[in-house]
C-alpha cells in the first residue's frame, strides 16, 4: 500500500514539486518533458492521454499520476506558517522540513519526512516524523520537548489538528493511497487561474475516504494537467458540507521542479486559516537515512 499526499501539502511536502523524469508506477506516460505543453493548452496532449474506460479507472490513474511525479531524490524546505484564529489575530511559527524519497532502488523502502519547529520557544523543537511502509499504514510519530516524549500518532487520529493548524496530521504526513476510492469527475474546459491571471487547464478528481467514520470523507481536488500539480482542493465533513478549501497561491519551479512556493488552508466552518510560506526551497541535498531516525526526533536544535 503506498501514499497519496494527493490533495494538499503537500502536496504540501513532498508532493509539492515535479520534475522532468520519467515517472514511475502501473500506468506509463510516453513523455517526460511536461514544459513542452502551453501554459493555456486546453486540452492534453496526446502523450499525456488520460488512461481507462470507466470514471472510477481514470480517476485512479490520475491519483497514481499526482503520487508518483518526480519530486527529487531529497529535499530541506524552510518554511513559515502563519495562523488566523476567528479574530484574524495571527501566530507564527517557523519550521523546517526534510523529505527522502523511497522506493525500490532508493535508500528507504518508502518515503520519510520529518519537520521540525523552531520558532517560537513555546513550540521550539516540537518534531514531526513520518515512516511510509511498501505495506500497511505510515507510522508517525510526534516528539514533544516539553513533556520530552515521543508520541504516536495512530491511524485514528489522522485527520485531527496539526499542532493546532488548519492542517491535519494526514495533510502533513499523507494519505494511504487504497484508503480511497477516486473518480475523474467530468468537468471540460476547468481551468485554475494563477495569481498571475494565467490561465491552466485543470482536471476535477474526487477522492472519497473508505472508512465511513473519517472526519473529512470527501475531497474535491483540481489538478493542473501539464504537471500534475493539485492547485485547489474542497474538503467536506461527514454531513457533506465543504468545511475547508485548500489553494495554492504561489507556485514556481525551483532547481527544475515545480515548488508550491505558498499556499493556505481555510476552515469556513471554524473561521480560520493557516498560511504557509516556502522561504528556501533545496533538493537533491544528499540526505540519508540516518536524517530521519527516532534518535534525530528527539535531538533538540536539529537542523
Amino acid at each position: 500500500m503506498s501514499r497519496l499526499a494527493t490533495n494538499f501539502l503537500i502536496l504540501l511536502f513532498l508532493k509539492t514539486g515535479a520534475g522532468n523524469e520519467p515517472l514511475p508506477g502501473n500506468f506509463e506516460l510516453h513523455t517526460s518533458n511536461f514544459e513542452r505543453q502551453t501554459k493555456t493548452s486546453q486540452q492534453p496532449t496526446a502523450q499525456t492521454q488520460i488512461q481507462g474506460t470507466t470514471p472510477a479507472e481514470r480517476g485512479a490513474w490520475l491519483a497514481r499520476r499526482v503520487e508518483d511525479r518526480e519530486t527529487g531524490k531529497d529535499a530541506r524546505l524552510s518554511m513559515r506558517m502563519r495562523l488566523f484564529d476567528r479574530q484574524q489575530r495571527v501566530r507564527e511559527r517557523v519550521l523546517t522540513l526534510l523529505a527522502l524519497k523511497g522506493g525500490t532502488g532508493r535508500p528507504v523502502p518508502a518515503d520519510r519526512t520529518l519537520v521540525r519547529f523552531t520558532y517560537p520557544n513555546d513550540i521550539k523543537d516540537t518534531t514531526f516524523l513520518v515512516w511510509e511502509q511498501p505495506k500497511g499504514d505510515a507510522e508517525r510519530f510526534l516528539y514533544l520537548p516539553a513533556l520530552g516524549r515521543v508520541r504516536r500518532i495512530v491511524a485514528s487520529q489522522a485527520q485531527e489538528s496539526f499542532v493546532g493548524s488548519d492542517f491535519t496530521y494526514e495533510d502533513i504526513g499523507g494519505r494511504q493511497f487504497d484508503d480511497y476510492a477516486y473518480t475523474l469527475v467530468d468537468a471540460p474546459g476547468a481551468v485554475w487561474t494563477a495569481a498571475d491571471g494565467t490561465k491552466h487547464p485543470v482536471y476535477t478528481l474526487e477522492s472519497r475516504n473508505r472508512d465511513a467514520g473519517a472526519r473529512f470523507p470527501r475531497v474535491v481536488s483540481l489538478v493542473r494537467q501539464d504537471n500534475f500539480v493539485v492547485v485547489h482542493a474542497d474538503v467536506h465533513n461527514q454531513r457533506n458540507e465543504l468545511q475547508k478549501t485548500y489553494d495554492v497561491v504561489r507556485l514556481e519551479k525551483v532547481s527544475g521542479y515545480w515548488t508550491t512556493l505558498e499556499l493556505r488552508m481555510v476552515d469556513a466552518l471554524e473561521r480560520t486559516h493557516t498560511d504557509l510560506v516556502v522561504e528556501k526551497a533545496e533538493y537533491d541535498v544528499g540526505l540519508t537515512p540516518d536524517d530521519f531516525s527516532r534518535r534525530v526526533l528527539e535531538r533538540s536544535g536539529g537542523r
